[in-house]
């Protein structure tokens, strides 16, 4: 990879500053590096690309396929910032700012810190009722009755794939964003999530991902680092 990113945190926020000469064998590498900086739920991820030069315009696209996913999840507002020059006229049809005082103006001084409730949990068969009492919890204090029940559900089968599957510790994460109750598990290995199923062994009472597919308005996984984080949506009411 020749491009370097180099990632700092700001509160909440995190700035990856980006150098170098970007081709189309960089594309992988950062668009992966980025996602996993998403993967962290920032309340917001601040993109300098002052110090990048673009070999070839394509590799752009992975910028692209960052911000579609920040859409999908974790709703976190990715900033892109580039000054006049090359870089910027390649990316014409992406928001930007001039630099990251203006992206920092745009976001404001706001840095209340986005609702969460977390917890760890071990790969053990009451995690799943943990993290269903977890769920009730956030669902109520935020005021959300109507989704205990689905939230509820997903969390159960988030933590039951990690259980029959990746054998690792977790971290439960459910956060309020302005139109979703997000609910993500974060586990220590990489492999793709296994999607279960009704004939699964019942070590954790799990139905599988399919069943967090028919429930969620949405539903994905994303690396990161050292594992990977599963992740579904909730529209509120």
């Amino acid at each position: 990879m020749t491009v370097q990113c180099e990632v700092r945190a700001d509160g909440a926020r995190l700035v990856v500053s980006t150098s170098g000469r970007l081709q189309l064998a960089d594309v992988v590498p950062l668009r992966d590096r980025l996602l996993k900086c998403l993967a962290e739920q920032p309340d917001a991820l601040l993109i300098d690309l002052a110090g990048l030069e673009v070999d070839q315009p394509p590799a752009l696209d992975a910028f692209t396929v960052v911000l579609r996913q920040a859409a999908r999840w974790p709703g976190t507002p990715v900033l892109l910032c580039s000054p006049a020059g090359n870089t910027r006229q390649h990316l014409l049809q992406l928001p930007l700012f001039d630099d990251l005082a203006a992206a920092y103006a745009h976001l404001g001084d706001d840095h209340r810190a986005i609702p969460l409730i977390s917890e760890d949990l071990l790969p053990v068969s009451g995690a799943t009722r943990h993290a269903r009492d977890v769920a009730t919890e956030a669902c109520l204090l935020w005021e959300l009755p109507d989704l205990v029940a689905p939230a509820s559900l997903i969390v159960t089968e988030l933590v039951a794939n990690v259980i029959d599957h990746a054998h690792t510790m977790m971290s439960l994460r459910i956060s309020l964003r302005s139109k979703h109750l997000h609910l993500a598990v974060r586990d220590g290995t990489p492999r793709p999530p296994e999607p279960g199923g009704p004939d699964e062994p019942a070590s954790a009472a799990g139905r599988g991902l399919l069943l967090v597919s028919s429930v969620a308005d949405t539903w994905g996984w994303l690396p990161s680092e050292g594992g990977k984080v599963v992740w579904a949506s909730l529209l509120r009411p």
